[in-house]
């Protein structure tokens, strides 16, 4: 397996630097009250296109020969590398052809488009997607650009982590968003050699988390199935390039589930004013859920976001249900007598506890209801847990069955 060094690296870092956004370190007063040490973000959502993947697709694509520039390059992906594929080939004038699946984001194949590529929708999945990819470039000669199996894109990619060497030079942890693995391997490696004492700990979600497994097999191993709103790091085997540089310098690879991911693109927007996807926010989701001794964080810490694409349909999910997971939601059903004054009654009782009527919703049609009940769905916004408890203890004082729905 061809390896990549650190010349590698510098001449990425050499042949990027004109084109590539340095993308800011922004610290974080909330992380680093929750973890005992400083706290730094660093900002790929900000980069070109919105994600880390122009680093390696543009190294890529610029190293190749001339003559293979002139067939195109052709790409598979569902969002960020799909737009980083197209940035790149646009600005170096190459003709790039990108195969997306059937249901990918509406924004996402418009900014792909956007970028200068041709755009074509196969399939149901990203497999069947880079099935496509690749009878295309068997029948066209364009060149597959891998979004993190080759050593150009590893190469490419490390150029964030000797950004973060450079900008925090006393950096003692960093945490990397991690699906395949090219971003992961990159870092590690440039931070081995720049900053050896640095721990780097990789981040996946828990239900696509391809890595442990594969770590503990001692070669990449497909995950069976795959359940994420992280779809940037829904990748379900590592990359063979990635795998032999992760295994060696990375210190360990965590899982974090559904609510902590949601709960973090939420903290991301809502107090450092930054736009999120849930991919990108997997390193803060590790910080807010796992505990510092576990991860054994060494500080200063920092922690990368990897991308801010995300639907804005997704988004206000995501919020709802981060909202939800952080106590800030409160979604009950309750059993109310259907006679004049009983809704203003349930209302009065919850209003005394200062939370918030978000929607009201009747419903007289249920069998488990007698002739003469209603039920009463509501959506309360809350101040966090505390309250939220507070709630549903005065509701329960004041006589009232409740279901809490999930």
């Amino acid at each position: 397996m061809e390896t990549v060094d650190m010349p590698r690296i510098a001449a990425a870092t050499r042949l990027l630097d004109p084109v590539i956004r340095r993308t800011p370190l922004l610290a974080s007063r909330v992380l680093s009250e929750r973890v005992g040490a400083e706290v730094w973000l660093k900002c790929e959502n900000l980069q070109r296109t919105g994600s880390f993947k122009p680093r390696g697709a543009y190294n890529r694509i610029a190293n190749l020969p001339q003559e293979v520039r002139e067939r195109g390059v052709v790409a598979a992906s569902a969002g960020n590398h799909a737009q980083g594929v197209a940035w790149s080939a646009a600005s170096l004038g190459i003709a790039s052809t990108v195969f997306m699946p059937v249901g990918a984001s509406l924004p996402k194949v418009t900014a792909t488009k956007a970028y200068g590529a041709q755009v074509r929708q196969v399939g149901e999945t990203i497999d069947e997607s880079l099935d496509a990819a690749l009878d295309f470039a068997d029948r066209s000669g364009a060149t597959l650009i891998h979004p993190f199996d080759h050593p150009d894109i590893v190469a490419g990619q490390a150029t964030a982590g000797v950004e973060i060497a450079e900008q925090l030079p006393q950096v003692g942890t960093v945490l990397v968003p991690t699906g395949g693995g090219g971003l992961l391997a990159g870092v590690a490696v440039a931070l081995r050699h720049l900053a050896p004492n640095v721990r780097v700990i990789g981040v996946q979600a828990a239900e696509a988390a391809a890595w442990p497994g594969s770590l503990a097999a001692g070669h990449p191993v497909r995950v069976e199935r795959m359940s994420t709103m992280a779809d940037g790091i829904a990748v379900g085997q590592p990359g063979k390039v990635p795998f032999g540089h992760v295994a060696q310098h990375v210190s360990r690879i965590v899982t974090v589930d559904e609510e902590a991911l949601s709960q973090a693109l939420l903290l991301c927007l809502e107090r450092a004013k930054l736009i999120v996807e849930p991919a990108g926010a997997a390193a803060v989701a590790a910080l807010m859920s796992i505990s510092p001794e576990e991860l054994g964080l060494r500080g200063p810490v920092c922690a990368i976001l990897s991308g801010g694409n995300i639907d804005p349909l997704l988004l206000t999910r995501v919020i709802g249900h981060g909202l939800s997971a952080a106590g800030r939601y409160l979604a009950v059903r309750v059993t109310i007598s259907d006679r004049p004054g009983a809704l203003g009654s349930l209302l009065a009782v919850v209003g005394k506890t200062g939370a918030s009527v978000v929607d009201v919703a009747h419903s007289r049609t249920g069998t488990w209801l007698a002739v003469d009940e209603v039920e009463v769905a509501l959506t309360l916004e809350t101040r966090g847990t505390a309250h939220r408890d507070d709630v549903l203890t005065a509701l329960g004082n004041a006589g009232y069955g409740v279901h809490v729905s999930d």
